[in-house]
């Protein structure tokens, strides 16, 4: 969001000496914030703290009579449209933070996919395959990765039992440790928009935040 934009809009009616130029600056200013929203990057949606502070601060610049009402309003269609654009993520895969592992069947064969992102390039990469327990069932030499992020595929076909599965990745370089931040893997099958927050329901993983997810396939 445009914050730099929605403040220089509110500097220009706090010098406002009559009604009117309070109700030009409340209208510029909600004009401007509809159009970021209709125009947000579903990944980096407007975030609804800072709206409402900036929504607060509009009130105390016009001290127009009725703008609660008018904040309360457009508050529910900022709420609706991030829903709707939310949608549009049911049926993707999509890669969220933490080491959770999530088996599917692909093509007759059970496979688990996670992701991973080095600080750095590393010559050595090893995957280990955890139980619900935290025991390791199974360890993969990756090789050498480049810095970024990486995607897996575990082979699952003699692993018994796939709930609460989790991973680990360790890298170093010359002898030295890399730093890995691990990320799952999961299929979006729903959309929460109840309460404060937008949730996602994910095939495997169930419930989880909006913001947890880094990206889209």
């Amino acid at each position: 969001m445009d914050v730099a934009a929605l403040n220089n809009t509110l500097s220009g009616g706090k010098s406002a000496a009559t009604s009117k130029n309070a109700v030009d600056t409340q209208d510029r200013f909600l004009k401007l914030l509809v159009a970021q929203m209709q125009n947000q990057d579903p990944m980096n949606p407007l975030d609804n703290a800072q709206v409402t502070s900036q929504m607060a601060q509009i009130q105390t610049v016009t001290g127009i009579s009725g703008l609660s009402k008018t904040i309360e309003n457009l508050t529910a269609q900022f709420t609706q449209m991030q829903a709707l654009q939310s949608v549009s993520l049911v049926g993707r895969d999509v890669t969220v933070s933490g080491n959770n592992l999530v088996v599917k069947e692909v093509d007759g064969k059970k496979i688990g996919k996670g992701a991973y992102d080095l600080a750095g390039a590393a010559d050595k990469v090893k995957l280990e395959i955890l139980s619900a327990s935290g025991t390791v069932i199974d360890t993969r030499e990756l090789g050498g990765q480049k810095a970024g992020l990486q995607h897996f595929e575990w082979p699952a076909d003699k692993a018994v039992g796939y709930e609460n599965m989790k991973f680990r990745i360790t890298a170093s370089r010359s002898g030295k440790d890399v730093a890995a931040t691990t990320y799952g893997t999961d299929k979006v099958v729903a959309i929460n928009t109840n309460g404060a927050k937008f949730q996602v329901k994910l095939e495997g993983l169930g419930m989880v935040d909006y913001s947890v997810i880094k990206l889209v396939d």
